[in-house]
């Protein structure tokens, strides 16, 4: 039942949000009638954050560009141990993401 959901909710996207909406809360009741307290707590979930789930169908937007920032600052971070001076480690970060024109000097 979610991913009819799902598919039917990329697909209407912002033509139809009201009945990806509806679908939604019928996938709530669907959910209640199972009696799986997994899906329960899967469904309080949703509930919390269904303004934001709603907007992603709706304008299209993620955060997938920050995360694979925020991912490849990690790897560098765990593979730069080495690194005693946090002036260098951040040029190196900065560096790896293509900003050269950031001034900074290592003294």
């Amino acid at each position: 039942a979610y991913r009819y959901w799902f598919e039917e909710a990329k697909a209407l996207g912002p033509s139809n949000l009201t009945a990806v909406k509806e679908r939604l809360y019928e996938f709530y009741s669907l959910v209640k009638a199972s009696g799986l307290d997994e899906f329960k707590k899967a469904v309080e979930t949703f509930q919390n954050w269904q303004k934001e789930i709603l907007n992603s169908f709706a304008f299209n937007l993620h955060n997938g560009y920050v995360e694979g920032i925020n991912n490849q600052t990690k790897v560098i971070k765990r593979n730069a141990f080495g690194y005693r001076r946090f002036d260098r480690f951040r040029l190196r970060v900065l560096l790896h993401h293509q900003y050269k024109n950031i001034n900074g000097r290592v003294a």
